[in-house]
C-alpha cells in the first residue's frame, strides 16, 4: 500500500479540548468539509486512536465517513498498550475501534508502544488471520525492537508494513540511528507524526491563539531564528507556505507525513506540499539550520517512559 500523506485526528475533538490545546475550536461541520477535500485531493488514509480528541475522534470518524459516502477510505488505528499484557486486551479495544468506524475491519493496525512486544503481536496476528486486520505496523519502537517485532511477523509469515514515529526538521535522531535506513533496507514504510513540532515548525510572522501547546513552545521558538529565515526563503522560491516547507521536506526524505487537518485549506496544503521537489542543496541548508538552533520539542522517544519493564 504506497501512501504519501496521511490525515491526522489527534486534533479533532470537543470545544474545550480544542480551545485549551490547540488554541481554537473548529465546527464539525468544518471537519466535513475537509474530509471532502480530502478525497478530491487523493488523501484517503486517515490515523486515529482511542485517546485522540479525548476520545472522541474516533466517533466523529465513522459517523462523518458514513454521511460522506466514504467507503474507500483507509484507517489506520492503533492498540495502546497501558498496561501489561492481558488476555484479549486488543480484541477487545479493536471490536471497541470497529464499532466507532463503523467498519468490519481496519486497514493498518498498529501497536503504540513497545510492551509486552510477543504477547500483543501475538493477538494483533491472531486478529489479521481473521481478517479484521489488513496489515501490520508498529509505532513508537527503536531498531532493537523493530527488529524484534519483525522476527515475530516474518516467523507468522506476515509482513510488517511500517513504523511510525515521531520524526521532524528538528528530530531526525531515527535517520542518524540506523532505523530509517534499516526500514528502507528491509521494505518497511516509515510514517512521522509531529512534522511540524505541534505548531513550531509554521511560519512565525503569523499571530495565532493562545494555547497550552503554544505556550510551552515559546521558549524554544526564539532558537529558530536562522532556521525559520531559511525556511522563509525555501517556501519563497516554491511559492508555497513556511509549513509545507516541512511537510515537503519530510516526503523528499521518503518519510510519510502525518498532518493534522481539520480545514479544507490545510488538507489542500498537504497535499500540494508532498508533491514538492526539494532540491538537494535546500535540504542540506535545512538540516545545517535545523542543526545549528539546538531546538527540541518533542524528542523523538517522548513516549519511552510509558513503556513498561518486562515482568519477571
Amino acid at each position: 500500500m504506497e501512501v504519501q500523506a496521511v490525515i491526522g485526528t489527534n486534533s479533532w475533538g470537543g470545544r474545550a479540548y480544542g480551545k485549551a490545546v490547540r488554541g481554537s475550536y473548529v465546527e464539525d461541520s468544518m471537519i466535513r468539509k475537509a474530509m471532502r477535500e480530502a478525497g478530491k485531493q487523493g488523501l484517503t488514509v486517515y490515523d486515529l486512536a482511542r485517546d485522540y480528541g479525548l476520545g472522541k475522534a474516533q466517533k466523529m470518524f465513522g459517523e462523518f465517513a458514513e454521511e460522506i459516502g466514504g467507503d474507500d477510505l483507509i484507517i489506520s488505528a492503533k492498540y495502546t498498550p497501558f498496561t501489561h499484557y492481558k488476555k484479549n486486551c486488543v480484541r477487545r479495544s479493536l471490536e471497541k475501534d470497529l464499532a466507532d468506524f463503523r467498519r468490519s475491519y481496519v486497514d493498518i493496525y498498529w501497536l503504540h508502544l513497545p510492551t509486552d512486544i510477543e504477547q500483543h503481536l501475538a493477538e494483533i496476528i491472531g486478529l489479521y488471520n481473521e481478517g479484521k486486520i489488513r496489515n501490520i505496523g508498529i509505532s513508537n519502537f527503536d531498531l532493537a525492537e523493530c527488529r524484534l517485532a519483525k522476527q515475530i511477523l516474518d516467523t507468522a509469515g506476515i509482513p510488517l508494513y511500517g513504523v511510525q514515529n515521531h520524526y521532524s526538521l528538528i528530530s531526525r535522531e531515527w535517520e542518524q540511528n540506523g532505523l530509517l535506513k534499516w526500514c528502507r533496507e528491509n521494505g518497511v514504510s516509515f510514517w512521522a507524526w509531529a512534522v511540524l513540532e505541534e505548531g513550531m515548525l509554521t511560519d512565525p510572522r503569523v499571530k495565532t491563539k493562545f494555547s497550552l501547546m503554544k505556550f510551552f513552545l515559546n521558549r524554544q521558538k526564539r532558537k529558530m531564528h536562522k532556521l525559520y529565515s531559511v525556511m522563509i526563503a525555501v517556501a519563497d522560491r516554491h511559492h508555497i507556505s513556511v509549513p509545507q516547507v516541512a511537510e515537503a521536506y519530510c516526503a523528499c526524505k521518503g518519510i510519510v507525513p502525518i498532518c493534522g487537518c481539520r480545514k479544507p485549506k490545510q488538507v489542500a496544503e498537504l497535499a500540494e506540499a508532498v508533491r514538492i521537489r526539494l532540491t538537494p542543496e535546500e535540504i542540506r541548508r535545512l538540516e545545517a539550520a535545523a542543526d545549528c538552533s539546538g531546538a527540541k520539542v518533542l524528542g523523538h522517544d517522548l513516549f519511552r517512559f510509558a513503556v513498561l519493564k518486562k515482568r519477571n
